[in-house]
């Protein structure tokens, strides 16, 4: 048995999504990554739809969102038919539109080969390459404590700081593990799928089409990318005692037939045949010691909504961070227990919404026009997701409020974040005799460990128009300073933390002057955005500041008066320690924007 000499700081089993993601938010953090993959050569899939509008944030931040842009298409209105003929057409997202502290209102459909592609040459691009065939059979944590011992099928082990398992349901890393999987698989809800050909202009290509019938479904969306390719979806053939049957061409052919208007010579094509079943399951725990789960390895739910992969790339990006400082050096290794603390609550928020998702979609298509849109809610954009709850929205050593510890059987619901409209909830309004602490907003505005919201704005060097969450793009912790007197703590930050991953922005009002006069970046807040976003009058009066802390995932660590400077250090303490490190810790390696 061979021991590999080069020692990586994280392995990643599994080059889908949410690998990918874990690998190139990783390497840019100057992390040595090695990113492994049983397939003997990348699978071309299009099992996942799309990322939703989130997972775009995500992309946007890794500098590729606009290849996915390019790559795919915005979702299509659904027309839906019953006995062959059209009785409806929905576009779920007619009502929608970009705003100013999310730009991208609704996700993008784009085939998950092209995804993966796209980002298998990000991480190309700083020097990683997936290392295909090769299958993990064993996991052991060091004797040391600070290693995992990792061994591959060809009877070799290599040595690693520590070891991601994002391969999938079947997840290799969870069962070597031995840690549970609980939940159910539903026998009776049964889809058979594939990637199809129909003939040249069988269907038109702007709509996904979408028959319900008493007995059975077809469902046909366009493979962006492609003149002729489709996806596939049915419910399955049966036998003579009501069982399914295997998906086939020809049975994709009969299905066809049954159903649509099309013959079934008009599928020209099939291939990538699956029969999907809904599973229902979450991983028990989302680490063991050094190995942390990710995606469809941590948790599988109904395909309703769509938050499979998105869940999956929402974790990556998550972990990534976290891991980055403990390997640099600069946070505590406790940090990494936030990732279990945060993201297991979410995943089961989600087996909840995407099981209630999935019963309103069987009951829509009992009746005539009824289809898919009964999936979609605000929800399944995954711009509500935050973590309220988590140890991360509290400063260290301050006692949090009765009101603020959930429940040890309470679940953080998706309507814990501030709404589009920011219209403050009754649970969410002071009382009259509470005075706002550090880490309180405004009523509607985000808390930590809300998303932090976009907003447009103008550089104040360059004069040229830009937006927060290009500020926020790479691998830092960002600063933002509201009012004069946030000018003081964005100094002592900057002299602290100024190579350390931390990056300061100054965020003047239209009224102040846009010359810059400190250290780090300074954007005019030209149309009052970013104020209206943050709630930035929180504090009374208006020259002492409101200071802003935006962990690296886009999410809010802290929102405190500029004159408490203490919260400001103690927060950046937790996450980066000191500040300047002193012996030579691995390099930032900022994220290179494309254009």
């Amino acid at each position: 048995m061979g021991m590999g000499n080069d020692l990586a700081d994280v392995l990643i089993v599994g080059a889908g999504p949410t690998g990918l993601v874990l690998a190139c938010d990783l390497v840019r953090r100057g992390a040595a990554v090695r990113i492994v993959d049983r397939s003997p050569a990348p699978p071309r899939t299009s099992r996942a739809k799309g990322p939703n509008a989130r997972s775009l944030e995500i992309l946007d931040d890794l500098g590729v969102a606009d290849e996915v842009l390019a790559s795919g298409s915005a979702p299509l209105p659904m027309l839906k038919y019953r006995d062959r003929l059209p009785v409806a057409e929905t576009d779920p997202w007619a009502d929608s539109a970009p705003s100013p502290d999310a730009p991208y209102d609704r996700g993008r459909l784009i085939a998950q080969w092209r995804l993966e592609e796209i980002l298998r040459d990000r991480l190309a691009g700083y020097g990683v390459r997936v290392e295909l065939g090769r299958e993990v059979v064993g996991l052991t944590e060091a004797a040391d404590g600070r290693h995992v011992d990792v061994t591959f099928a060809e009877d070799r082990t290599e040595r690693v700081r520590y070891a991601v398992g994002c391969d999938g349901a079947h997840s290799s890393v969870r069962k070597l593990l031995g840690i549970g999987f609980e939940g159910t698989t539903a026998e009776d809800q049964v889809m058979v799928c594939g990637d199809v050909d129909l003939a040249e202009g069988a269907l038109d290509r702007t709509r996904w089409h979408q028959w319900f019938d008493e007995d059975g479904a077809v469902m046909l969306c366009p493979i962006p990318g492609t003149r002729t390719g489709w996806w596939f979806q049915a419910g399955p053939e049966r036998d003579g005692r009501g069982r399914p049957l295997a998906p086939t061409a020809d049975g994709f052919r009969r299905l066809l037939a049954r159903h649509t208007a099309l013959p079934g010579r008009a599928l020209t094509r099939a291939e990538l045949l699956s029969t999907y079943r809904v599973n229902v399951r979450m991983a028990d725990r989302f680490r063991a010691g050094r190995v942390f789960l990710a995606g469809d390895a941590a948790h599988v739910h109904a395909v309703a909504g769509g938050l499979g992969m998105n869940t999956g790339i929402q974790d990556a990006f998550n972990l990534g961070w976290k891991l980055g400082l403990v390997l640099a050096g600069r946070a505590e290794p406790a940090l990494l227990d936030t990732y279990e603390e945060e993201r297991l609550p979410v995943a089961a928020r989600t087996l909840d919404l995407t099981s209630e998702r999935l019963r309103a979609t069987l009951e829509a298509i009992r009746r005539p026009g009824g289809g898919l849109d009964a999936a979609i809610t605000l929800d399944t954009t995954g711009l509500g997701v935050g973590y309220r709850w988590s140890s991360l929205t509290r400063v260290p050593d301050e006692t949090p409020r009765h009101d603020e510890t959930p429940r040890h059987d309470e679940t953080p619901r998706h309507d814990e974040t501030p709404r589009p409209d920011k219209t403050p909830r009754p649970d969410e309004t002071p009382r009259s005799d509470e005075t706002p602490r550090s880490g309180d907003g405004l009523p509607g505005s985000p808390r930590p460990g809300d998303r932090a919201p976009d907003a447009p704005c103008v550089d104040a060097v360059t004069g040229a128009r830009t937006r927060l969450h290009r500020v926020f793009a790479g691998p830092r912790t960002t600063v933002l300073g509201f009012g004069p007197g946030s000018a003081a703590v964005l100094r002592e930050v900057a002299a602290a933390y100024g190579d350390a991953g931390v990056r300061t922005c100054r965020v003047y009002a239209s009224h102040e002057s846009g010359a810059r006069s400190g250290p780090g970046a300074a954007v005019v807040d030209d149309e009052g955005h970013a104020a209206a976003a943050y709630g930035t009058g929180a504090f009374g009066d208006p020259g002492t500041g409101t200071v802003i802390v935006v962990r690296p995932d886009h999410h809010l660590g802290l929102s405190a008066p500029a004159d408490d400077a203490r919260s400001v250090h103690a927060y950046l303490r937790r996450l980066h320690g000191a500040g300047r490190p002193r012996n030579g810790s691995p390099a930032l390696v900022d994220a290179a924007r494309k254009g």
